[in-house]
């Protein structure tokens, strides 16, 4: 049962240990920033971090309704998902916030699939990838993009994949993504 809303916090728990995102070995970016930025300098008064409850009161879900449709969701329906994520440990949702606005201004998922191939391995799925219309061109698409590939290579991924548009394909070359001869495919139940 689920308790109410009003004994649900909306806090600054975080997702995951907000150091896997420290330890990162960010020499083997593979891509160049101008300015410089890195996961712990995501530029002037930003901070990159693991989503939080609290962040349902900064703006997530406006970001995230640039990208698709991201519905109406109530306090009670995120905490229930975000434990769920949280308890897995299979979730790595970082944000980026912009600290003088108290508002989230980008974000990112990288999903861990367990297999049985590849003996047993994992694979990192990167979804969700957007950034605020406000805050295009500081890099910060490229910042996520970058901290989850080296994430899921510090999770000891075999390999990460991601959707994307036909448009996007040269973004994602940067990264060291190629194309894939298996073609997406889908079988959609709801809009």
């Amino acid at each position: 049962l689920l308790p109410s809303a009003s004994v649900m916090l909306l806090d600054d728990t975080p997702l995951f240990e907000p150091s896997l995102l420290q330890q990162l070995d960010w020499a083997s970016n593979a891509v160049p920033f101008s300015p410089p930025i890195s996961p712990s300098q995501p530029g002037e008064g930003l901070v990159l971090r693991p989503l939080c409850t609290a962040d349902l009161n900064r703006g997530f879900y406006k970001v995230l309704s640039q990208l698709t449709l991201a519905g109406d969701v109530t306090p009670e329906q995120f905490i229930k998902n975000f434990e769920h994520m949280k308890e897995s440990g299979d979730y790595y949702v970082i944000v980026v916030e912009d600290t003088q606005l108290g508002q989230i201004v980008a974000t990112a998922t990288l999903i861990i699939e367990h297999k049985f191939i590849h003996a047993c391995a994992k694979r990192g799925r990167v979804e969700e990838v957007v950034v605020s219309n406000t805050c295009r061109g500081k890099q910060l698409g490229k910042l996520l993009v970058s901290t989850l590939t080296l994430l899921s290579k510090k999770l000891q991924c075999y390999k990460i994949t991601l959707e994307c548009s036909p448009s996007n394909v040269d973004f994602y070359k940067k990264f060291g993504y190629s194309t894939s001869e298996e073609k997406y495919m889908q079988c959609r139940f709801f809009d």
